[in-house]
Formats: structure tokens, sequence, C-alpha cells
């Protein structure tokens, strides 16, 4: 034990913190813990849960609390993990003084069923305070004739620290007149005296300055030390001396200040001033020098303060008579405190069970209270009663500890509430008596549900908005009292059962008001509903339901979308226009749609900006791109254009399109992309001439090639079916779809099949790379004794095909490209 309390004093001095904690149970009510002084606010004690059986959580649902026997709380409780801490630092000494041990009392009260605990706290003592000596250079004055050995006490030194901790030893500096002894008093400190080694010499050494230390036994320990003088008188042969070496006394703690003590008297047998005799409280502890002085020139020692028998019972009282050459002798009085009944009984009320309700049973508990009697000698039996006549009766639980608790029938209606009055009284002499008053009031039983104020609420909410921002609130009003009245507000799903709405909505509990959790978009959703329940308090709660509706109102949010033309990040649309177009000619449509609704819909089309402004006009209504005027020969190929579509929130947003426009001499030519100028800037020059000869060359060829092919092909299959004697027509009517290859009567292309022209984009002269069949596989029927083989191997030969488009060929052909 004394090993771990070093180990706590070491850790103080850098900062941490180290609670001892002893647990046991002396009885079974009664729970002891231990901890050390000057402990932070904060600090764990113990876990009371634990210690009473109890679940974690269960202090909570029971409402536990503490309660003290006196005015102040040294602990705080933690319901929810039933940890006990300290409410404050921790001072023994402002607690207890010097009392050892020192213990703190309280009780843990647990409602439903209401039930109490005591609990201890001792608190033990840590080295915190140092020795001190009240006065820092006492005088003593010693005649040189002084014999060896003489004594004379020291001061006692005071620490506040009680056991290990408090004063241990004093110590001397090194003087060739003086040794140390240090002596022990039956109550108080220890003292020291200065024991003569070598005869005095005034002639010689007039004075001796000493230096006394107080060492206390902490670890590590606290010293406190006082410069004491030596003056050297000449020579009085006689010192006084007391017809007592000890005198005994008793006195009532009630005295009152100024109260004779007792009468201490000693005689000097010297002449003159060497015989006059001066008494006075010579050294002594504070306590004794506050309580009681000395008449100097009778010796009648008299109260200045206080006594209390509680605090302190006895009291070790140094006097010095000293004559008129400055010899002096001491005595002692050792004065007893007699206890008196003169503190009334206290009443501590725990807890109380109000409103209680009017149909409780007989015998329910409604308070508990404990009575204390500080004069625990004299007081005597302790008795309790009620005055007046009351449905209620006192019942002791165990010692000390009573309980209140229902003798008759309880009606609202009759009587409302009860003013209690609890009466404790000892018996003397005199007797004693304390009136405690408890206030039960009786609660009336729920009968009335809520009802709101509205059949129905509509609240609207701007969609985008913050979240948990309140969009309304809901009230119900409860016609009960107290609790009964309290009404609480939950959400319900709607009758569809969709439980999603609890992702869009939160309600306070306490007030009803109503908040959006999560920023709400009028395009996923324009309104919902649901309902809300108010649950009152009682015991048997009631209920009521109304359906709120939440309408969600648009804000302008969502820029236009280009539908057409793409914006897909490539290269702009290419749209064709004659150059023989007139003005009002219609080129293309910009499509766009907004996700918003109403006003914040509406679109609007502008031109933002175009290779020659006045060529082109945009309809601000339907997006409707045409010409303004004619088409020039000076008019470059490539138009680009870019589009402004705006709708017409606040504030409004708005998107652009681009697209090229390319102006051709009229659609028989094939459609090229051609780059934007701005980003390739190689001139382009195309050779029409070569095109065309190479155009009709190649076809020329690959028309001769598919003819031979074709008829070799026909020649074999007729020697085929002839050797086979199979007389099966091959296709005697188009049966492939779209434009493929149908063979006639005579042998003859009865329609023409479709080829792509490919050609390569981004080069100087947009020369032909390559023509490419554009003939999908089809499976032959069945019973021509033919199978299906690669593609071309069984087809007719290709042609060359042109798209057309409504009445006039753009040039353009599907990229079906390798």
């Amino acid at each position: 034990m004394a090993v771990a309390h070093r180990k706590l004093l070491q850790s103080r001095q850098v900062g941490s913190l180290l609670f001892m904690l002893c647990l046991s149970v002396g009885s079974a009510a009664t729970i002891r813990y231990s901890v050390a002084e000057e402990m932070e606010s904060g600090s764990f004690v113990a876990n009371v849960a634990k210690d009473l059986g109890l679940e974690v959580g269960r202090l909570a649902a029971r409402g536990a609390r503490l309660v003290s026997e006196g005015n102040k709380l040294h602990f705080r409780l933690h319901r929810k993990t039933g940890d006990l801490f300290v409410k404050e630092k921790l001072d023994r000494e402002s607690l207890c003084g010097k009392a050892d041990p020192c213990v703190l009392h309280f009780e843990i009260v647990l409602m439903e069923p209401l039930q109490s605990f005591r609990v201890e706290v001792r608190v033990f003592d840590i080295n915190d305070n140092a020795p001190i000596f009240l006065n820092k250079e006492p005088l003593l004055k010693i005649p040189e004739s002084t014999p060896l050995g003489s004594r004379f006490p020291l001061q006692s030194a005071q620490d506040l620290d009680v056991g290990l901790n408090g004063l241990q030893n004093y110590t001397l500096s090194r003087n060739a007149y003086f040794h140390l002894h240090t002596r022990f008093r039956s109550h108080g400190p220890k003292y020291a005296e200065l024991v003569l080694d070598k005869p005095l010499d005034r002639e010689d050494q007039p004075e001796v300055n000493l230096t006394i230390t107080a060492v206390d036994g902490g670890s590590p320990p606290k010293s406190g030390i006082a410069h004491i003088r030596v003056e050297v008188l000449d020579v009085n042969d006689h010192v006084p001396q007391f017809s007592r070496l000890v005198y005994r006394a008793q006195v009532l703690e009630n005295s009152a200040n100024g109260s004779l003590v007792a009468t201490v008297s000693a005689t000097d047998l010297d002449e003159g001033s060497n015989k006059e005799i001066t008494y006075s409280l010579a050294q002594n502890p504070e306590a004794v020098l506050q309580t009681f002085q000395v008449d100097s020139h009778t010796g009648e020692i008299r109260l200045r303060g206080p006594l209390d028998f509680e605090a302190i019972e006895t009291y070790d009282i140094d006097i010095q008579a000293t004559d008129g050459g400055g010899l002096s002798a001491h005595s002692k009085v050792l004065v007893e405190v007699v206890d008196v009944n003169d503190n009334p009984p206290e009443v501590t009320v725990s807890s109380v069970s109000s409103p209680l309700p009017e149909d409780s049973p007989l015998q329910t508990v409604v308070a508990l209270f404990s009575i204390r009697d500080r004069d625990v000698r004299v007081g005597g039996k302790i008795t309790c009663f009620l005055r007046g006549d009351l449905p209620f009766a006192v019942k002791p639980t165990f010692r000390n500890s009573y309980s209140l608790v229902t003798d008759r029938g309880l009606d609202r209606e009759e009587v409302s509430g009860y003013n209690i009055t609890v009466v404790a009284m000892d018996t003397g002499p005199p007797s004693l008596f304390t009136e405690t008053v408890i206030e039960v009031l009786i609660a009336d039983i729920n009968d009335n549900p809520p009802v709101f104020q509205e059949d129905s609420y509509i609240l609207t909410v701007r969609e985008n908005n913050s979240p948990a921002i309140f969009i309304g609130k809901v009230h119900a009003e409860d016609l009960d009292l107290g609790e009964n009245a309290q009404v609480t507000y939950t959400l319900l799903p709607p009758q569809s059962g969709d439980l999603s709405v609890f992702a869009y909505i939160s309600i306070n509990s306490d007030n009803g008001k109503l908040y959006a959790l999560r920023t709400m978009d009028y395009e996923a959703i324009q309104n919902f509903q649901f309902v809300v329940k108010a649950t009152d308090g009682g015991f048997l709660s009631l209920s009521s339901q109304v359906t709120v509706r939440v309408v969600v109102l648009d804000d302008n949010d969502n820029r236009p979308m280009i539908l057409y033309p793409l914006q897909n990040g490539t290269l702009p649309c290419n749209d064709l226009v004659p150059r023989s177009a007139d003005a009002g000619f219609l080129v293309t449509k910009v499509v766009a749609v907004d996700g918003d609704s109403g006003q914040n819909s509406w679109l609007s089309y502008h031109l933002l900006k175009a290779t020659d402004p006045g060529l082109f006009s945009v309809q601000q209504q339907n997006g409707e791109i045409r010409t303004l005027r004619q088409i020039s020969e000076r008019d470059p190929m490539i138009q680009k254009l870019i589009i402004l579509v705006q709708d017409h929130g606040q504030p409004a947003l708005s998107t652009t399109a681009s697209l090229n426009i390319l102006l051709v001499d009229g659609f028989s030519e094939p459609y090229l992309q051609f780059r934007d100028p701005s980003k390739n800037p190689t001139r382009v020059n195309p050779s029409t001439k070569y095109l065309v000869i190479s155009l009709a060359v190649l076809s020329f060829l690959f028309l001769l090639s598919v003819t031979v092919i074709f008829g070799i092909h026909i020649y074999q299959k007729v020697k085929y079916r002839e050797k086979f004697t199979v007389q099966e027509h091959f296709y005697d009517d188009c049966n492939f779809p779209n434009n493929l290859v149908q063979r006639g009567a005579n042998g003859s292309l009865s329609q023409p099949c479709p080829y792509e022209m490919c050609s390569a984009t981004g080069t100087s002269n947009s020369e032909f790379r390559f023509l490419k069949r554009f003939m999908p596989n089809f499976p032959f029927p069945h019973g021509t004794g033919e199978t299906k083989t690669e593609a071309g191997s069984r087809l007719p030969p290709d042609c060359n095909r042109n798209r057309s488009q409504g009445s006039e060929d753009h040039g353009q052909v599907p990229d079906n490209s390798m």
C-alpha cells in the first residue's frame, strides 16, 4: 500500500493521474470506494453498474442519480455506462481537515422500482502540503548559567497532510551548543526541543543563530525551515516552577466565548523582576491559538473561539511561564470537549415520485429520505412521524433510512396535491426536532388524444434547396395535463407503402417542424405525401394522424440539351446546301429540349456566330435555319455556324451547337467530310477532271469483271443441273431486300446493285482509296442443292450505287469502309 501511494505521488509531478480503487461491500446496501485527493475533474472512480450487478444501460433506464448527505456532490454518474467520475478536484484537507480517515457519503437512487444504495468514498491523502512554521524567526532567551542538558521546547511545524505524509522529523543545523530532541504529543503534531550540550558564555558569544528544518514522510519529502535566534542572558538562578506538570479540564462544546477553561500557576524563588512571571501560549498548533487564550498575569485560560465536538474532541495546550530574568518553564493543559445535544436531526430527501397517479396501489413508494444526527453519543434514539391526517405513512427501510408510502386510496378530483410534513425528533436532552415538507402532486389519467389544427397540410419547397431546410410545421393539441399532454410527432409511410419518402423528409419529434433531408429535384419528383402521427406521453398513449402533401417547385437548373445536330465532341455535323438555293431555303433545324418545366423550359434560338452572318438566319421559336439571300459563287464552300439555345428561366441558362454547311453545285457530287480550315491550314486543291476519269475507268473495269464472273457462274450452274437432272429455278423473282443484285431471265442485271464510294479524308487531293462491295450474305433457299460460301462466291457482281434523298441526290453514301 505504501509503495502504491509513493508511485501515485511521483506520477503527480509529471501531470499524470493515478487513482486508487478499493471496492468492498460492507453490507448488502453499502458500497465503498477509495480515491486519492487532487484527482482532476472527470477522473474515473469505478463502474457502479458492475458493482451493483446491473446490466449496462439499466442505470439510465431507471433514472439513476446521486444524492449527497450534505449540500454538495463531489462525484457524477454516467448513466449509460455506469461509470462514476470525480466531479471536481478533491482536496482532502478542505473536506476533512486533520480527520483520518476522510470519508464522503452519498446515495445512488434508482426508479421503477424506487431503490437507494449507500456509497462511501474514502479520500486518501497525498503529500501536497509542506510543513511550515508559523513563526519563521523565533527568539529564545537563555541565561548563560543554564545547566547542561536543559531543554527548550520549540514551536511545532504545521503540516496539513496526515499519516505518513504528515510531519515526521526535525533536523538542526550544525552548531557547538545544542542538539535536537523530537518529542510526541498525545494529541497534536510532533515538536522539537533544544538540548544544551555546551555551557553558554554571554561574554564569549552573546547570540547563537540556528536553523531548524521540519521534514514530512512523503515521497519525495517536503520540508519547511525556521531561523532560531538564541539570545544569551545574564545569570538568573531560578526558573519558574508550575504547581502541576499536567493540567486537565473539561468544557462543554456549546460554551460561549470567554468561558473559563482552566487556571495555571507558577512560582519563582528569585527576587525582584526575576520573580515576576508572565504566562503565554508557547509553541502550539494554530487550532489551539484560534480557540484558546491565556491571561499573561493570572494564568486563566479562556475560550476565544467556538468548540465543536464533532470536529475536535481533545486539545493539548502548551503553557509557558517566563520570569523577569527570561527564564521559563513549560506545562501542559489537556482540555476535553464534552458533547452536548446541540444539533437537530438532519433530513435528506433522496427521491420523490411526483406527480403520483391517482390509481396507485397501496404501499406505493412516494419518497425516500434519510435522517442523520451529528450528536451520536447524546442525541439518543430518533423518531420519525407525519403531521396531520394524510393518506401516507412512514416506513423504515434500513438504518436511518425511510420510505414514504401510500396508506389509503388517492382521488385527484378530491385533492390534487399534498404538502407532507415529515418530523424527525431525537430524545435529547434537550429534545430537538426538524420538519421537512415533501410536495406530492396527484396526476390525472390519459383520456384525450392529440388533435391536429388542420384536417390536412400542403407544404411547398423549391428544388435545389439546402439539405435540412425548414419547410413547414404541424401542430396538435392535447387537453390532458403533464406528461399526458406532451405530444411526440413521428412519420408514417403513405398508404401505398412507399418507404422512400423517409429519404426526403424528417420531423422534429418535439415541436412538429418538418425539414427536407436532401436536395429536391423537380425533374425527378414533383410532389409526395406522407402521414404524421401525433402521440401523447401517457402510459397508455393515444394518437391521431394527419396527411401532409409536399409540392416541389421548379427551379431553372437544367441547361438546354441539343438533340440535333449531334454534339459528340468530334467533327461538327455537316449539312449540304445547293448553291442554287433561293432566299428562305430550309437548310436544317436545330432541335433542343430542356429538363425544366413551365417558363424555365421555353427555348429560343439565336445565331451567335457565323462565317457570313448575312447568309443564314435562325428562327427564334423553332430553330429552323434558312438562307437570307441567294448564294453566290464568291461565298466560301464551308459555312460554320454556332447556334445559341437559351431558356427563359431566371437566371437564363444556355448552350451552343456547332454545325458546318457545305455549299455544293449539285447533289451529284459525292458527300465528303471536309476538315475545318481553321484546324488544317493546308490548301485543298481537288482535281475534278482526274477524279471523273478515274471513276469512269474503274467503273468500266469493274463492270466487265463482274459480267464475266457472273456468266461463268451461270454456265457452271446450268451444267450442274443438267448433270443431276435437277430442274430448279434460281430466284424467279427478286427475293433479296433493298437493292441487292437480281438475275433476270436473259441473264442480265435487272436492278442495280449498291456500292460504296469511300474517299480518304484529310488529304490534299481527296483521291479515291478503294471501292468496296456493299453486299451482305443471305442463306440460299432449301432444295437448291447449293450451300452458302464466303461473301461474293455465290452472289452477282456489285455495281455503283448512289443514295438519293427525296427528289435530290446529295451524293452521300453510308460509311462501311473496312
